[in-house]
């Protein structure tokens, strides 16, 4: 594991982002058809420095606004989004830690992260009646913490240097987070994710299985659950601009087939595609509802910097309507556009050879990770009769 740039300035992080996004644009399609999962551009990704822009200054990190980290994650997703979940949940631990970590923690966690360490993700499961019914459990051992469950949705936890587990202590019944090596005996990853989409993100099972973790290693993440706290609106502006990357990518495509492959309507009584009224229209909507959801998640992202800044119930509720008023809108972007790219870029956009699929998979899969049909009645409740959202992070 070899020592990772440092970035120092946000500048530098969406430099660096658009650099990374370009190449990652290669070879997307062919990585997604052959699910070639991507250890050389992870590498890459990791050395440019970006998986450390949200580490406080105090521990040498950039501590970017999350308005750059919502634009990084944008421009990556519009370049391949697999790339770009990847390193959401280290995104996300990290947001965690910082909340939850002691400060001898936060050195010793961070320090590994800008030394060049990945965290994955082991959060996840699905056997309980709800997406909080955990069975995962930990015990205090000594000096050590035991840990025994099973995980699935583990995003990055197979391409890991440090493996978060989010698990219920038998001793308090409480969450803690412990963060285990990737080697460490017992923790066993299985690359077993066959979603349609995100095919590279290899989000499948984690098995843990009496893994001892050192207690300086096992962070309280209830402070973070059980209070009001801004991990709930990081994460989501994490997953929002992943959709909204999407989106891009697809607009760009329908527009670069309208342009110079598509053929126009025999009714239209035009010579090309894009002299079709119909799809003129279309193309404005999709740029119409693009640019807004583009606005109203940079808004959202400066309204949580200002409950990062200044957490209260209050600061967090507004945090999190203003993120889940951003998700309802990167949701319906990301699948309208991926839509229409066929409708609009004609039946040979569908040929296999140039697998447009992808982005339409990507999105209807990523978009899954929580429902926004329950956004809207929050959001309703909220504004209606001034309820404060639900405390959880799905929100």
């Amino acid at each position: 594991m070899s020592t990772a740039h440092i970035i120092t300035t946000e500048a530098e992080a969406i430099d660096t982002a658009r650099a990374l996004a370009a190449r990652f644009r290669e070879g997307a399609g062919e990585r997604d058809r052959d699910r070639r999962l991507p250890w050389a551009e992870l590498d890459e990704s990791l050395a440019s420095g970006l998986w450390g822009i949200t580490i406080p200054r105090e521990c040498g990190g950039a501590f970017v606004r999350q308005r750059v980290v919502a634009e990084v994650f944008r421009i990556l997703a519009s370049g391949d989004s697999s790339l770009a979940q990847i390193p959401q949940n280290h995104v996300e631990i990290i947001d965690l830690v910082r909340q939850t970590g002691s400060d001898a923690q936060k050195r010793l966690i961070f320090g590994r992260v800008l030394q060049g360490a990945r965290l994955g993700n082991a959060f996840s499961e699905y056997k309980g009646k709800n997406v909080e019914d955990f069975q995962t459990r930990i015990r205090r051992e000594g000096d050590f913490y035991v840990v025994n469950g099973e995980k699935f949705y583990s995003t990055g936890a197979l391409f890991a240097h440090l493996v978060p587990i989010i698990a219920i202590s038998e001793d308090d019944g409480r969450v803690y987070a412990a963060i285990a090596e990737r080697v460490a005996p017992g923790l066993t990853v299985i690359d077993n994710w066959d979603g349609f989409g995100q095919r590279t993100t290899a989000s499948g099972t984690v098995k843990i299985e009496n893994v001892y973790v050192p207690a300086e290693y096992v962070v309280p993440a209830y402070i973070a659950y059980e209070n009001p706290s801004p991990a709930g609106p990081q994460s989501q502006i994490l997953h929002a601009a992943i959709d909204l990357g999407i989106a891009e990518a697809a607009i760009a495509k329908t527009i670069e087939l309208v342009r110079h492959h598509a053929r126009p309507w025999i009714d239209a009584h035009q010579d090309h595609a894009w002299e079709d009224p119909y799809t003129i229209a279309a193309i404005g909507d999709l740029k119409i509802r693009f640019n807004a959801a583009v606005e109203v998640l940079a808004v959202a992202a400066d309204v949580t910097d200002e409950a990062i800044a200044a957490p209260d119930a209050q600061s967090i509720g507004r945090a999190k309507i203003a993120v889940a008023e951003a998700k309802v809108l990167t949701t319906e972007i990301a699948i309208l556009a991926t839509n229409k790219l066929f409708e609009l870029g004609g039946t040979r956009s569908t040929l296999a050879q140039h697998n447009l699929d992808r982005l339409w998979r990507d999105a209807r899969t990523h978009t899954l990770h929580d429902p926004v049909r329950w956004k809207y009645s929050t959001i309703g409740q909220y504004y209606l009769t001034g309820r404060e959202p639900p405390l959880h992070s799905w929100i």
